[in-house]
């Protein structure tokens, strides 16, 4: 496969450090960001790479030369009239004839190639593009998606006021097969978020999004850079790839992170802690991974649907955005073993392993992210938490928020007992 930089912008809201230097050449770590991304393809064996400049192009150029230095080989192609991010690939519609990477030369980013390529080989699409959750998704470009990860719509910004949404950030980091060059229209100025992936859309072609916790931030203003550089030193940029063992927080739903209400099936029924942002943000800054798990019966008993669910998590994700805080993965059981509810869904009335104190959805979890349970908590307050907590081999905290514990459905001890998720984060990061 081979691998496109897009490294034509001006970096006009970086003005002072790109007077005389390109962006993609602003280090990190005593290193260009650029430079960072190539390594990251050499690393996953992907060495031959074009990088299509456009502002102070002769810099980069000069910078790597032939790649031979770094044991790549590196093509350029510099546009004398900018023509969007779109624009550029066309440059290359005779170079390319098989599926290609590309990446927007301004992103600081370390994730797993090798899982995304994967993905992108079994859904087949037209493109596959990697999304996160941030923490700023108010000002970012997002998606929407279906069951199977499939994007369905786009959510560009600015977004309206009142849009509740999943935190499914555009990365600016994409997987696209050779017939994307259909879509872009010759000498004319398109970009690829704006213009292209709406007329894909259109077009009924299939368009895949790969959700990732992994690092992608871009240094497109002076706060942004400082946080890179920030992140970069604290080692969050090199802890962040899915090749390695992570720390997850686990987190129960209903009584932790929001109030528990009864058989909770409508989303002006959320109510978040007031300190359950703080608390998560912390999990955020630290790095680790924060994960709800969470069993929502009503499904099984028709008091809801899937949709209805999707709802509440727009607005849970939505109302932790917009105060700079994010969840990285949201796992639910929808099943429930008892019959007998008016409008229950028999398909789903079954004894499973994804409802805890089962561990299914922690099994997922491990999979999708790469976790190691032994250095991982559960925050759970009802003892079916702590059990399958207890049960994959990670420490346990009972929060006396919600049913306190007051279930008492099995006889298990939790390892430590809070008063609420945020001192759960001083017992966690003391």
């Amino acid at each position: 496969m081979k691998a496109v930089i897009l490294a034509g912008g001006k970096g006009t809201r970086l003005a002072k450090l790109t007077k005389n230097t390109p962006k993609p050449l602003i280090k990190v770590g005593g290193k260009p960001v650029i430079e960072h991304q190539v390594l990251l393809l050499r690393e996953y064996g992907i060495k031959e790479i074009w990088i299509l400049s456009g502002f102070l192009g002769d810099k980069i150029k000069e910078y790597f030369q032939n790649g031979k230095k770094l044991d790549v080989n590196i093509h350029y192609c510099k546009e004398k009239k900018l023509l969007g991010t779109a624009g550029a690939l066309l440059q290359l519609e005779n170079e390319i004839k098989e599926d290609f990477l590309v990446f927007s030369g301004d992103v600081m980013l370390n994730f797993d190639l090798k899982r995304f390529i994967k993905y992108h080989h079994q859904k087949n699409g037209i493109a596959s593009i990697i999304v996160h959750p941030n923490d700023h998704p108010i000002d970012s470009d997002l998606v929407e998606v279906d069951k199977e990860g499939q994007i369905i719509s786009l959510l560009k910004r600015p977004h309206a006021s009142g849009l509740t949404f999943r935190n499914l950030s555009i990365a600016s980091v994409y997987i696209f097969s050779p017939k994307i060059f259909k879509y872009i229209p010759i000498k004319i100025k398109s970009d690829i978020e704006k213009d292209i992936l709406p007329l894909i859309l259109k077009s009924k072609a299939k368009i895949y999004a790969y959700n990732s916790p992994e690092y992608f931030k871009d240094i497109g203003t002076p706060e942004r850079l400082f946080e890179v550089r920030k992140d970069y030193t604290l080692g969050k940029i090199k802890n962040s790839n899915l090749k390695q063992k992570r720390k997850a927080i686990f987190l129960d739903r209903d009584g932790v992170i929001n109030e528990e209400i009864d058989q909770l099936c409508n989303v002006e029924d959320l109510k978040i802690y007031n300190f359950a942002a703080k608390a998560i943000k912390k999990i955020n800054d630290i790095g680790d991974l924060a994960i709800i798990i969470a069993n929502q019966p009503m499904i099984a008993k028709g008091f809801m649907t899937e949709n209805d669910l999707n709802e509440i998590h727009k607005k849970l994700e939505t109302e932790l955005g917009s105060k700079g805080t994010k969840i990285d993965g949201i796992y639910y059981c929808p099943h429930h073993p008892e019959k007998g509810f008016k409008g229950e869904r028999s398909a789903l009335k079954i004894k499973c392993n994804c409802r805890k104190p089962g561990i299914g959805l922690f099994l997922k979890a491990k999979e999708e992210f790469n976790i190691d349970f032994k250095k991982s908590y559960l925050i759970g307050d009802k003892t079916s938490d702590i059990l399958a907590g207890k049960r994959v081999g990670c420490k346990t905290i009972l929060v006396k928020t919600g049913y306190g514990g007051k279930d008492k459905l099995f006889n298990v001890k939790p390892d430590f007992v809070a008063k609420n998720l945020l001192e759960v984060i001083k017992i966690i990061y003391a």
